[in-house]
């Protein structure tokens, strides 16, 4: 039997997503976190023939270390937690999970756009308060512009399969779509125009990220990006927290240079405690759950069970390196 050791389950499992596809292939050790640092990694992992990793690294040490090792599988599409040209050089194959999340992410970009167009939150939330709806000598009231998405347009950066999605749903909605993508493989039927970058950031009312962190995108959006955004137009970050300048954008916002910011994933995550954007005005920032649906981590879970059972037959698949 082979040793699958997985070093942080929880997120992907916190009780209610089955094991049993993958302990049914080996003998399966889980843990809800490695945070101890490397040494603690490599205690735990240096049995395993197949290492499963969420967020936690799998350095060039700990790969060294696991001289049974035949694969790294990733809890996740992006696999930047890998060493993955050590893992080569030793030939040992990372697999990942290419598609699992379109539908979820690209609805959790649309519950962000609908409550920056309605502040659902901040509205549900004064209604309650001290001096709300029990108060007020008007039958309704609002604490800032409605917004209609119909007629406005929604500028997509990056359109791979959830940019794509998020497009789809936004012409559903009546909205212009306008997208910039540098490797567009696949052109949807539905009403759109590419364009570029600069083009899409200026006539966006609400723009959306959903690109990877690659060196030439990583800080991508900055001051002088920031700055060619309408004075009403929003940002919504539901991809990855890397592509953003987060003092630059806490800037823009704080300023009045942007109207607000939705964002569902930081820099470093959790973030600190000074992060400037946890104080920033108009920005609603959620805890990177974009991907979390039950439906989504159960997908995750049956790919990463076909990603292992095609590796002990010889024929890995959804191999990254």
């Amino acid at each position: 039997m082979k040793n699958i050791v997985c070093l942080d389950g929880f997120t992907l499992n916190p009780g209610d997503n089955s094991w049993e596809d993958i302990e049914a292939l080996g003998t399966f050790t889980t843990y809800d976190r490695s945070t101890g640092g490397e040494d603690e990694v490599i205690e735990r992992a240096k049995q395993a023939h197949v290492l499963l990793t969420n967020k936690t690294p799998v350095t060039a040490a700990v790969i060294d270390a696991c001289p049974n090792l035949e694969g790294i599988a990733v809890l996740a599409t992006g696999y930047n937690v890998v060493d993955i040209a050590h893992a080569r050089q030793k030939g040992i194959p990372v697999m990942n999970v290419p598609v699992y999340g379109t539908d979820t992410v690209a609805e959790m970009t649309f519950a962000h756009i609908l409550n920056l167009a309605r502040n659902v939150s901040v509205m549900s939330a004064d209604v309650r308060g001290e001096l709300g709806w029990t108060n007020n000598i008007d039958w309704c009231y609002w604490l800032s512009p409605q917004i209609e998405l119909s007629g406005k347009t929604l500028g997509i950066i990056g359109f791979g399969n959830i940019g794509r999605r998020v497009g789809e749903i936004a012409a559903a909605l009546r909205m212009n779509v306008v997208a910039h993508d540098r490797f567009v493989s696949t052109t949807p039927a539905y009403p759109h125009e590419m364009a570029e970058l600069d083009e899409v950031i200026a006539r966006a009312d609400f723009l959306t990220l959903h690109c990877p962190a690659l060196p030439d995108t990583i800080s991508f959006l900055n001051a002088d990006k920031l700055a060619l955004m309408k004075p009403t137009g929003f940002l919504i970050n539901t991809s990855r927290g890397q592509l953003v300048v987060e003092q630059d954008l806490a800037d823009a916002l704080n300023g009045g240079r942007i109207a607000g910011a939705a964002l569902d994933t930081l820099q470093r995550e959790p973030p600190e405690a000074d992060n400037p954007l946890l104080t920033a005005k108009n920005c609603v920032i959620t805890p990177h759950i974009s991907w979390a649906t039950r439906d989504a981590r159960q997908r995750i879970t049956a790919v990463v069970a076909t990603n292992i059972r095609s590796l002990l037959a010889g024929r890995p698949e959804n191999v990254v390196n």
